[in-house]
């Protein structure tokens, strides 16, 4: 439930900078909720290649990857506990209840429940046990449905979101809400980054709870191996989107834990003019997987919010020259990791 779509492995710890002559922790501790997901195990990646490339930023850290077998977020007193025994000094914030349109529309209310309990013991903890710092992760879904484009990071409460996934989305604002009282009262640099709609390897591809480019790359792979002529799309295949690489946002991830010093939200998206219709993404996924039947769409099922173009202005002011994967490799190295990786894949 609160990783609950996250693989669910033992706690991972990644101890680079164990003090040679101390044989102590080094300065930072920088714990992961949600460090066994989709993100969290892209960030690792990040992390490991740091390592093997000698980085200066990464010998003065050690990681901690938790996963729901690990702790129960939801629970006060459990999340407490772990606090206590793992001693963070620094929190990347990725732990919720996730999932596609269709799982949202029809769980409002648990979406809502269990990720404000989440939330509120996550952050509660940290300043229970001053963390010298905390980067949340909400996603773009929390803006208002009625709303001028593009979307920045001071729209955040104009209006209510889409009736679609009112519940994670209003959970999730909440994070802004308690990152300034923490602020305001406690002087917490508790903040918050906003993604646009992650993709890539250790992904949950879930048939009934994943999101809309996992969902086709799965789907189309059980239309290879059952042989079908025709790949079926749901909805209409135009609204438009601003997908980027998990290993692309493991990266600000890390950049803005270590430098972006603001309680303000700061959105992690793609350029505008690099969104893509659920149509050409399905194209995208469809010579991926060299699929050569055809695609139709069920115009019957429900496309949700058209569009929510959201401005990298910000993130592009503070870090010019960071560099987004292209999306059709991206693509293509997500449907290679599938693939290779199915039998063990969250599906």
């Amino acid at each position: 439930m609160l990783c609950s779509r996250y693989t669910e492995i033992h706690l991972y710890r990644s101890t680079y900078c164990v003090n040679k002559n101390m044989g102590s922790r080094k300065e930072k501790v920088i714990l992961v909720t949600g460090g066994t997901g989709l993100v969290g195990q892209a960030i690792k990646t990040i992390v490991e290649e740091e390592r093997k490339l000698g980085s200066q930023d990464v010998l003065n850290e050690t990681w901690i990857f938790c996963g729901s077998r690990n702790v129960d977020l939801r629970k006060k007193d459990e999340t407490e506990a772990f606090f206590e025994k793992e001693k963070p000094t620094h929190v990347i914030h990725l732990a919720a209840m996730v999932g596609g349109l269709f799982h949202n529309m029809a769980h409002n209310l648990d979406f809502f429940r269990d990720n404000m309990s989440i939330n509120d013991n996550v952050l509660h903890a940290s300043f229970k046990y001053k963390i010298k710092k905390v980067v949340s992760c909400l996603s773009t879904c929390i803006f208002p449905d009625k709303i001028t484009y593009p979307i920045d990071e001071t729209m955040v409460h104009n209006g209510p979101p889409h009736t679609s996934n009112y519940g994670y989305s209003y959970a999730k604002r909440m994070i802004d809400v308690l990152n300034r009282g923490y602020h305001d009262q406690h002087g917490c640099m508790f903040t918050s980054v906003i993604p646009c709609n992650i993709f890539g390897p250790n992904d949950n591809f879930s048939l009934t709870s994943s999101h809309v480019i996992p969902a086709l790359i799965r789907r189309m792979d059980d239309a290879m191996i059952n042989d079908d002529k025709t790949f079926s799309v749901w909805g209409s295949g135009a609204p438009l989107r601003q997908f980027i690489y998990s290993l692309d946002i493991a990266k600000l991830f890390v950049w803005t834990l270590r430098y972006y010093q603001s309680i303000e939200p700061l959105i992690l998206s793609v350029d505008e003019e690099d969104e893509v219709s659920i149509s050409k993404a399905a194209e995208a996924i469809k010579k991926a997987h060299g699929f050569n039947g055809e695609i139709i769409y069920d115009t019957s099922k429900a496309d949700g919010q058209y569009k929510k173009t959201a401005s990298n202005r910000k993130l592009r002011s503070l870090y010019q020259d960071f560099s987004f994967t292209p999306f059709e490799q991206a693509i293509q190295e997500t449907v290679t990791w599938f693939k290779n990786n199915r039998e063990s894949a969250r599906l």
